[in-house]
C-alpha cells in the first residue's frame, strides 16, 4: 500500500477529492469529505484487504453503499494503491475510468456498483451469510449515508442480519445530519437512531467519525451479532465554507474556492 498511516491517507485523499470534483465539474464533495476518515481507517488496515488481494476469496469486503460520494471513495482507494493515482485526474471525464457514482467491474477493489441508495447493506448481508455458512473468517463492512436510512430496504436488511446472527457484518452510518435538500431530521426523523438498531438486534456503538483511534477500536471490537457504528461526522469536513452547509451536497467549487479549500486542508494537516 502506498499509505499505511490512516491519518496520512485521509489527508492525501481529502485534497485529491476536492481537486477531482473541481476538475470534473462534479458534485457530492460534502458527502465525500464526511466519510473520508472512516474509509481511510478501513483501507489503512482495519479491513483485511489490500491491492494484492482484490481477488482473494478470503479478503474482507468493503461496500460503499453511499455511492454518490465516489470522489472520496476513489481518492482513498487510489492513495491506498488499488489503482493508479493518474486515474483521479480524469474523474467524471469523457474516456475516464472513474464515474460520478461508485462503479464495480473495471475498478480494482470496488465490490458493488452503488448510487441508487438502499442496496449496499442487503448485498453485504448476502456476502456475510455466505461466509458464515462456508466457515470463512472474512468480514464485511458496509458504509451507509444517514439519508439512506430513509429507504425501507435498509431496515429489511437490518432484520435479516440480526435474524441470521451475522456477527461478521459491520455497518457504519455516516451521520453528518444532512441529505440532498436539508436536515435529515426535518426530511424524515431518524433519531433515536441507535435505539432503533438495538431494537432490531444489532450491537450499536456511537462514535466520533473523524477520530481514527475510536474508529480503529470500534472496527476491532468482537461481537456476537451484527455491529452498527453510528459515526457522527461533519459534512464538508476540513473546508470551512463547506462544513454543515447543505448546498455542498451538489455544488462544485470554482477556482477561488478550490484554492481556499486546498489552503485550509494543508493548514489543518500541517
Amino acid at each position: 500500500m502506498r499509505q499505511v498511516n490512516s491519518e496520512s491517507l485521509a489527508s492525501a485523499a481529502r485534497s485529491s477529492a476536492v481537486q477531482m470534483v473541481h476538475a470534473g465539474k462534479a458534485s457530492h464533495i460534502g458527502s465525500s469529505l464526511s466519510q473520508m476518515d472512516i474509509l481511510a481507517v478501513l483501507y489503512a488496515g482495519a479491513a483485511s484487504v489490500t491491492p494484492e488481494r482484490v481477488k482473494d476469496p478470503e479478503r474482507d469486503v468493503i461496500i460503499v453503499s453511499k455511492g454518490h460520494a465516489s470522489a472520496g471513495t476513489y481518492a482513498v482507494m487510489a492513495h491506498a494503491g488499488f489503482f493508479p493515482l493518474a486515474w483521479l485526474d480524469e474523474f467524471c471525464a469523457n474516456g475516464g475510468v472513474l464515474s460520478g457514482h461508485v462503479t464495480a467491474g473495471v475498478i480494482p477493489g470496488v465490490e458493488l456498483s452503488t448510487g441508487s441508495l438502499g442496496h449496499g447493506l442487503a448485498f453485504g448481508c448476502g456476502i456475510a451469510l455466505a461466509a458464515k455458512l462456508s466457515g470463512s473468517t472474512r468480514r464485511v463492512f458496509v458504509l451507509l449515508s444517514d439519508g439512506e436510512c430513509d429507504e425501507g430496504s435498509v431496515w429489511e436488511a437490518g432484520m435479516f442480519a440480526a435474524h441470521h446472527g451475522l456477527s461478521n457484518l459491520t455497518a457504519i452510518i455516516d451521520r453528518n445530519g444532512l441529505q440532498s435538500f436539508g436536515s435529515t431530521e426535518l426530511t424524515l426523523a431518524l433519531e433515536p437512531l441507535g435505539a432503533k438498531w438495538e431494537a432490531f438486534g444489532w450491537a450499536v456503538s456511537r462514535i466520533d467519525g473523524h477520530d481514527h483511534e475510536s474508529l480503529k477500536a470500534a472496527f476491532a471490537a468482537d461481537h456476537s451479532r451484527p455491529a452498527m457504528l453510528i459515526a457522527d461526522t461533519t459534512k464538508g469536513r476540513g473546508v470551512s465554507y463547506m462544513e454543515n452547509e447543505v448546498a455542498w451536497h451538489y455544488k462544485t467549487p470554482d477556482d477561488e474556492q478550490l484554492a481556499q479549500a486546498l489552503t485550509e486542508l494543508a493548514s489543518e494537516d500541517a
